[in-house]
């Protein structure tokens, strides 16, 4: 049987007209009977690197028995030339999350995706302690069971203090290898009993989004090993850009 988790994420795909650009990582969470895709805000741009896409593509299951059933399915990023992501910014600037509200109607009907909600966000914050166990469920290099249309999970430890932002941003650290290609992804902690197969019940807590591994400047490039740490932002900003008077950037 198939963890409900894993169909939470979904590979994110960037592209500029018919040309593809990049791969990430996205999850979906819902709202007042509303769906959001959620990644990282440099997944749908990122200005100083040029990367500027203008649609991206998902994939979906269409089978729940047969899960070599898929199809992609495009989102336009932009209408009328106005952006139709959701991202936040706090007294430190940008936070690297973005979300984006799909149509369930447009959705096709026999699409099959699990979603997180507010009741899986961490409402205690003492709970969560420094090197409790987390897992990062994404497309690593893009990497996935690709017959399957499934994502892979790496491992990961809280490696700051929850609930406090590091060096006053809004994200925590986690210990985890990780790659291209998993920003956006979600960073969960179990919470209860496995549930394979019961894709209405997630017995995780969304802690985070994956951004971006975290280097220190000023490191020997040859002497020094990489420290091998990630910023994960807290992923209660999706109840600020999630809210019905939130309006797209």
């Amino acid at each position: 049987m198939i963890e409900a988790v894993l169909f939470t994420a979904t590979q994110v795909s960037t592209f500029l007209g018919s040309g593809a650009l990049t791969h990430a990582s996205g999850f979906f969470f819902t709202r007042d009977e509303r769906l959001f895709l959620v990644t990282s805000r440099h997944v749908l741009i990122d200005e100083p690197t040029g990367h500027l896409p203008d649609r991206i593509e998902i994939e979906l299951h269409t089978d729940a028995k047969r899960l070599t059933a898929s199809l992609r399915w495009s989102i336009p990023l932009y209408r009328d030339g106005r952006s139709l992501w959701r991202q936040g910014s706090d007294s430190q600037g940008e936070i690297d999350v973005a979300v984006i509200e799909l149509d369930r109607a447009a959705l096709p009907a026999n699409a099959v995706y699990c979603a997180f909600d507010s009741s899986h966000l961490q409402a205690d914050l003492e709970a969560v302690e420094v090197g409790m166990s987390l897992v990062v469920v994404g497309f690593p290099l893009g990497f996935h069971d690709t017959l399957h249309h499934l994502p892979v999970v790496r491992q990961a430890i809280v490696a700051s203090s929850f609930g406090l932002r590091f060096q006053g941003q809004g994200f925590f650290l986690t210990d985890a290898r990780t790659h291209r290609g998993t920003s956006g992804a979600p960073v969960l902690l179990r919470v209860g009993s496995p549930t394979a197969g019961d894709r209405q019940k997630l017995p995780w807590k969304l802690l985070g989004v994956h951004s971006a591994r975290l280097d220190m400047g000023g490191r020997d490039l040859l002497a020094d090993e990489s420290l091998g740490l990630n910023c994960a932002w807290y992923a209660d900003i999706l109840m600020t850009l999630t809210a019905k008077d939130s309006a797209p950037r």
